[in-house]
């Protein structure tokens, strides 16, 4: 992949956590509101910030499962877990291992590794049986259920996480498509996929595609439709308990799609606004995107600024005595 300008260049002042009088952190980055036609309705930093998406753009990698026909059939359970980065508990796991099975596949048959659950409840079973967690408690086993799903109609070979394989040639074929840039390189994920390079304004612009696509009877937009419909129908598989992507699909009640990614990248896909959303903080804070996505998913999606999921994100900072010792707050030229 060819040298870029470095991902702190341009970068502008977002969030800002104040406790008591003083300015304790500050978290700089990019971020950009965009139309399917194109249009940049308002930005911060650089659009042009060349970014890995990384998990925020499971849903375009979704896409030909759809479009080839491998997914007919698919119950939109399926394709929110195809678009997750879950918990790992009991609603997740137990579903895609049902899936592999139904295929006549394994959790052996994924290639994504064993991560231990973030979910508490399935830890401590896990920790009470003396077992150890497997692949499907990664939080990529439902994004690789669907590789593998595509993988057997395309009828490609075991490693269908090689950036060479057919499935993988597939994928970065509609995410070019999608964001309509040429991707110049890709890094390899934490799940051991690739994950394919792209500027910030692309990503948005791929998720504003995402946002007013009707079923107009083309194979994209069908599947561009029912991946968007199945994330805001179960935000419970597509993060878990206790993450922003859930709750904030919760608080919006079929407004929005969110999705976050690694090192702190956020997407929105608003239908009634017709809008995409992307962001990236620079420092890869967590809690600096999370606060970030709130913001604008007030301004632009209808999120009440003093709802509680709001306020869990962007609000007042409580100790565990639950006092109020700090806010977190939008810097003064954001939003």
């Amino acid at each position: 992949m060819p040298k870029s300008e470095s991902i702190d260049t341009g970068a502008v002042p977002l969030i800002e956590l104040w406790r008591g009088e003083i300015l304790e952190s500050l978290h700089r980055g990019h971020a950009v509101v965009i139309r399917d036609t194109g249009e940049i309705v308002e930005n911060w930093g650089r659009p042009d910030a060349l970014i890995y998406p990384r998990s925020s753009c499971k849903m375009v990698q979704a896409l030909p499962l759809l479009e080839s026909g491998a997914g007919h059939g698919l119950a939109p359970e399926h394709l929110a877990l195809a678009c997750a980065s879950h918990q790992g508990a009991a609603i997740h796991v137990e579903r895609v291992a049902r899936w592999l099975n139904d295929m006549g596949l394994s959790e052996h048959d994924l290639r994504c590794g064993c991560q231990d659950p973030q979910d508490i409840p399935e830890r401590d079973r896990l920790i009470l049986a003396g077992k150890k967690p497997c692949q499907l408690h990664n939080n990529c086993s439902g994004k690789h259920a669907g590789f593998l799903m595509l993988n057997r109609h395309l009828r490609g070979d075991a490693e269908y996480v090689d950036p060479s394989h057919p499935v993988q040639k597939s994928v970065r074929t509609a995410f070019e498509e999608v964001t309509g840039m040429a991707s110049p390189g890709f890094g390899i994920d934490g799940c051991s996929a690739p994950n394919f390079a792209t500027e910030l304004s692309a990503l948005a612009t791929a998720m504003a595609r995402f946002s007013t696509a009707t079923d107009d009877g083309t194979s994209r937009a069908r599947a561009m439709v029912a991946l968007r419909e199945a994330m805001m129908l179960y935000p419970e598989l597509v993060a878990g308990e206790t993450r922003a992507c859930t709750d904030l699909m919760r608080a919006l009640k079929g407004k929005a799609a969110i999705k976050t990614g690694a090192e702190a990248v956020f997407v929105a896909i608003l239908p009634e606004a017709r809008l995409g959303i992307a962001l990236k903080i620079v420092d890869g804070g967590t809690r600096a995107a999370e606060a970030a996505i709130t913001a604008l998913l007030i301004r632009h999606a209808g999120l009440a600024p003093e709802h509680p999921v709001a306020q869990r994100y962007l609000g007042p900072i409580l100790n565990r005595r639950a006092f109020v010792t700090g806010h977190t707050r939008t810097a003064p030229n954001f939003i």
